[in-house]
């Protein structure tokens, strides 16, 4: 089961929300709430509600289809933040010699996606890969080979001209 919430135009810069945002990637949804909370941040508190909303709405589509769903087993599969506009926020600020500075105030768009699923049967071939080398059963690797393929040609033509030159040297 998946659930997405999004909250859009939140004060501050989407760069700075992503610092926020990517502490949480891939954590179980009580962890993460447990580090929005403790975060330090302005945008840690428009990201922790749109969490929250997010397990409000997959335990809504839950019910919904009549399947039970703990919010405990969610965890945060994806989550990103888009650029918001900024053209009806700009300010001016005074700068030295009567000028004046324009300051643009960022808003940022925050989307959510949390599911219920196991997280080693969404990551795919990584996930194989660990299953198979857990079973027992190793890939097979053709072993390399010594041959010299590495070596440049003139390093090649002085190993054959060197039995030559020991010759002459004699």
């Amino acid at each position: 089961m998946e659930a997405r919430a999004s909250a859009k135009y939140l004060r501050g810069s989407a760069q700075k929300a992503r610092l926020v945002i990517d502490m949480i990637r891939g954590k179980n949804v009580n962890e993460a709430l447990a580090v929005l909370q403790y975060t330090n941040k302005r945008a840690a508190d428009g990201i922790e509600a749109c969490v929250r909303s997010a397990i409000a709405n997959a335990t809504e589509t839950a019910e919904r289809a009549n399947i039970a769903v703990d919010p405990d087993d969610l965890w945060v599969k994806a989550c990103f933040v888009d650029q918001g506009p900024t053209k009806n926020r700009r300010r001016v600020r005074p700068a030295p010699q009567g000028r004046a500075y324009r300051e643009r105030r960022h808003f940022c768009h925050v989307t959510v996606l949390v599911s219920s699923e196991d997280k080693a049967l969404v990551r795919g071939d990584k996930s194989k890969a660990r299953r198979i080398v857990s079973s027992g059963v190793r890939p097979v690797v053709a072993p390399k080979s010594n041959s010299g393929a590495g070596r440049t040609e003139r390093a090649n033509k002085n190993d054959e001209a060197a039995p030559s030159e020991q010759q002459a040297a004699q």
